[in-house]
């Protein structure tokens, strides 16, 4: 069993800059895919970015150029430092755990999210 807990959120103006992280439970945290999703009542969730144990990263589309994503293996955290922030980041963002391919249990991890509200 993995805990997720993430930290960070609040609230900004359009433009400005937050930074979200997550701290894991798990000794093995090295093993595992992090990545952070967000969510908005009402629609589904969004994936944001992942890092993998070697430090290679992707984001999606809306918010590539404007995030980056960080990890400390030795700490069990990663981050996501999200700049020129828009009303439409808006949203709660998750903290989430996948299985790297040295893995055999399939689980994922999610965490309760931390709310991020960007203002006009």
């Amino acid at each position: 069993q993995v805990q997720l807990v993430e930290s960070g959120g609040g609230s900004v103006q359009t433009g400005g800059s937050l930074k979200l992280s997550c701290a894991a439970s798990t000794p093995i945290f090295s093993f595992y895919v992090m990545g952070w999703y967000r969510q908005v009542p009402g629609k589904e969730r969004e994936w944001v970015a992942n890092i993998t144990s070697q430090g290679y990263t992707q984001f999606s589309d809306s918010v590539k150029g404007r995030f980056k994503i960080f990890r400390d293996n030795g700490k069990k955290t990663v981050d996501l430092q999200m700049n020129s922030l828009q009303p439409e980041d808006t949203a709660n963002y998750l903290c989430h755990a996948a299985p790297g391919i040295f893995l055999s249990d399939p689980r994922q991890y999610w965490g309760q999210g931390t709310q991020v509200t960007v203002s006009s």
